[in-house]
């Protein structure tokens, strides 16, 4: 079977971990090919080094070397590098970088900047970590550049000013604590879907959309020219699970990130997102009453508190994926 599964970060990857546990435990599914398009909205320079923080998580976790206890970075990895560049006046310190991360982005720099595309460096770097023997192949959205900021008010400047911020001082330096007044993908009007991302969309048996951030994480891959009209094209069924369970996020800040669209907290509020080529959607129990229109509904536990809850997830997905295919048969 051929899966195909836009991501952002720490939510994506663990429910992508589940869907490989999901499918390797089934012998009619353990040849499954999935390729996973990642967020790169986030990305940043720090300390002159490219850092894609969405990409480098789905790469650790499914290549069973994150960090559990945070979701994200190297596991077991030291602060050397960073504490030294603090001792310097080094700056941001907002942002933390443990010591075999800095390899990571050091090589990933150091790539781009001989000439290889974000794709062939993430192909290299996803080398290290096994994923091709696993069945995964992880793709960014897009080569070029692409950077979300956040618009937020400038206290200093006086009333009603407001400043642009990259996205990671907003979410990691601020904890989203500052109410964002829009969000702006820099760079998206200039981008171009990453060789294969169309592709693996139109081919695919089944879509999956993780319970990642539907604003600042699938909302920017889908924002890449091409990649929503290949999902509206596809003839595979696009299952998305609701990251929101009892009107707040599963995990982050996804509540911050809807109220700067105008929307509530609920799953209506995000499939309402995807609504024009979305056919299946997970919500949690109870919530059934919050969605309407003709997608396929499936109230089921929402939760990845451990592998075992994440695999069982990833495999409702799946199968209201592969059941809405069956029908169209």
């Amino acid at each position: 079977m051929r899966i195909t599964a836009l991501a952002g970060g720490i939510g994506g990857a663990r429910f992508l971990r589940g869907l490989l546990d999901h499918v390797h435990a089934d012998p009619a599914l353990r040849e499954s090919q999935i390729t996973i398009i990642g967020n790169t909205g986030d990305d940043i320079t720090l300390f002159g080094l490219r850092v894609c923080p969405d990409l480098d998580t789905l790469m650790y976790t499914i290549g069973d070397g994150i960090e559990e206890s945070q979701g994200w970075g190297r596991r077991n990895d030291t602060r050397t590098v960073q504490g030294e560049l603090a001792a310097y006046g080094g700056q941001p310190q907002w942002f933390g970088l443990g010591d075999l991360d800095f390899a990571t982005h050091i090589v990933r720099s150091q790539w781009l900047g001989q000439g290889l595309t974000l794709s062939e460096v993430t192909g290299r770097l996803a080398q290290r970590w096994g994923l091709a023997q696993r069945g995964v192949t992880l793709l960014p959205m897009s080569d070029e550049p692409v950077e979300t900021h956040v618009v937020v008010d400038d206290q200093e400047a006086g009333e009603g000013a407001t400043q642009a911020i990259h996205f990671q001082q907003w979410w990691v330096g601020m904890g989203a604590g500052v109410p964002a007044r829009a969000f702006h993908a820099i760079g998206i009007d200039r981008a171009r879907p990453a060789p294969g991302v169309l592709e693996a969309i139109r081919t695919a048996d089944v879509v999956l959309l993780p319970p990642s951030n539907p604003v600042v994480s699938i909302g920017i891959v889908l924002s890449v020219p091409g990649v929503r009209d290949a999902l509206r094209g596809t003839s595979a069924p696009v299952v998305a699970v609701s990251p929101i369970v009892g009107g707040a996020p599963v995990r982050g800040h996804a509540d911050a990130c809807l109220a700067a669209l105008g929307l509530p907290t609920t799953p209506e509020a995000v499939a309402g997102l995807y609504a024009d080529f979305l056919d299946g959607w997970l919500v949690a129990p109870g919530e059934e009453h919050r969605v309407g229109g003709g997608v396929r509904l499936r109230a089921v536990p929402l939760l990845m508190r451990e592998r075992e809850s994440a695999a069982r997830l990833a495999g409702d997905a799946l199968s209201l994926g592969v059941e809405l295919r069956a029908e169209r048969a």
